[in-house]
């Protein structure tokens, strides 16, 4: 029996309440059905081990980065990354369209952790290593990250979309909370490199949960005796995105997302050290004193940021996707930005300023990154893959790219702090129409998806092959 209608399960799922103790202790922040606890589980362990590594690693780039480096750095790092990723997701999607899906998420895995063997092998010899390993992580962030969450839209159909990417996304939320209090804790003890072995350890040990999610995946097949899709088609995923209009607004939607979230980081950064002058003074003598007030602003942030991510997406995330669908919660954050930056307009403060951010990444973390991984649910499975990493990777850089450009425009003009913010009002509303038109493209593309699965074939392959280039999730309601 061939399944034309949905995206590969590991294990088949009936309506009602799966009442096993994880199931029950899920509930609150997701609705677990019959069957989809053990996947739904290790899917949420890869994103969480996964972000663990990530902001363990990103730990050791800030410590490389002040001692061997410079900030001067990170202002020219995007364009760099964007660079490298032009060569880069072509290469992915060649080897996507020769490998099967886990030996595609394995390869790329520990290709990086190879890579960071080498780091801890250069950096103990004493090699300066800040600038290549800051260009290699901000390429490994949006690569794998983008793969793992690829792999979770493969094993999941949109009505298991909606209802678990929630949970889903909570590992991935206590993964960088915990992972970065982890890695502060060892980099004391240790410095920055046996850092970089346990980071390559958690990664490698993805790999094996991937595969224990893609053994389950052919268990089910078995049994349910429905054929493996074909390879991937070797179109790549630039070339999906300029033919398609719904992945075109999706990339159009995250560079303005991006510009708009790094241009706030840096009014931010801007306005609290604007602030600390006025408070204390801008002689050597404060300098001190202006450090302390500048770290303890950013120290809050920070906790605040991840508390409300953690927050939302255990109470919230499930709910608002469950009674206004993917296309109203993707509209809550350039609202809620947008009321931000009118805000600041009016009564410019550090206050306002550090709530806004707040809630602007804490949003974005957790109600606003489900929404998005949700938007590839109804998209062709190697859209999937290789259209995905270039919007999670490429124009998310190019964001970075047109904002370094906005900087250097506002300060030749010498933009104060409410006219950066006036700039962000006008992105949020253009932001807010972008996801207006991505709305209308979603309920097309979610309507379209039977009758297209329906026409496209599924020829027979070999029992380890990747997914196919047609098939896509049944539609649910949006």
């Amino acid at each position: 029996m061939v399944r034309p209608l949905q995206s590969h399960t590991i294990m088949t799922t009936t309506p009602g309440s799966d009442r096993s103790l994880a199931a029950r202790l899920l509930s609150p922040i997701g609705e677990v059905r019959r069957g989809e606890a053990t996947k739904t589980l290790l899917l949420a362990l890869n994103l969480f081990m996964v972000l663990a590594a990530y902001y363990m690693l990103k730990t050791i780039r800030e410590a490389l980065i002040l001692t061997q480096g410079g900030a001067a750095i990170k202002a020219y790092s995007s364009a760099g990354q964007a660079l490298l990723l032009l060569a880069l997701i072509p290469a992915f999607g060649a080897f996507a369209s020769r490998v099967n899906r886990i030996r595609l998420v394995r390869g790329v895995t520990l290709f990086f952790v190879s890579n960071l063997v080498l780091f801890f092998v250069l950096g103990r010899l004493g090699v300066v290593i800040a600038v290549p390993f800051f260009l290699w992580l901000g390429i490994f962030n949006v690569m794998v990250i983008a793969q793992f969450w690829g792999f979770a839209n493969d094993l999941n159909t949109l009505e298991q979309g909606k209802r678990l990417f929630p949970i889903i996304g909570l590992g991935s939320s206590l993964g960088a909370w915990l992972g970065s209090m982890f890695a502060g804790d060892v980099i004391r003890a240790t410095g920055p490199f046996p850092l970089m072995l346990i980071a390559g350890a958690v990664l490698t040990l993805c790999t094996v949960v991937a595969s224990a999610i893609e053994r389950g995946q052919r268990r089910s097949d078995r049994q349910e005796h429905v054929e493996p899709a074909p390879p991937l088609d070797k179109v790549g995923g630039f070339a999906l995105i300029r033919h398609d209009r719904y992945l075109t607004l999706i990339a159009l939607m995250v560079v303005v997302l991006n510009l708009v979230n790094t241009a706030g980081e840096y009014l931010f950064g801007k306005f609290v050290v604007e602030a600390s002058v006025r408070m204390y003074g801008a002689g050597a003598d404060s300098l001190v004193v202006r450090r302390q007030f500048v770290g303890g602003v950013y120290g809050h942030l920070y906790g605040y940021v991840n508390l409300v991510g953690v927050l939302l997406q255990l109470f919230a995330v499930s709910r608002i996707l469950k009674r206004v669908g993917v296309g109203g919660a993707l509209l809550i954050h350039p609202l809620v930005v947008l009321a931000g930056y009118l805000m600041m307009l009016k009564a410019p403060a550090v206050s306002t300023m550090q709530w806004l951010k707040v809630f602007d990444n804490g949003i974005d973390y957790s109600l606003g990154n489900t929404a998005r991984q949700a938007l590839w649910l109804p998209t062709s499975r190697v859209a999937k893959y290789k259209a995905k990493q270039a919007v999670d990777a490429f124009f998310m850089r190019a964001g970075d790219v047109l904002q370094a450009g906005v900087v250097f425009v506002g300060e030749r003009l010498a933009f104060t702090v409410p006219m950066f913010a006036g700039l962000n009002v006008a992105l949020a509303l253009g932001w807010i129409a972008i996801v207006s038109f991505l709305n209308s493209a979603y309920r097309k593309q979610v309507a379209a998806a039977p009758s297209r699965d329906a026409a496209a074939p599924v020829p027979s392959a070999s029992a380890d092959s990747t997914p196919d280039a047609t098939a896509t999730a049944p539609a649910t309601a949006i």
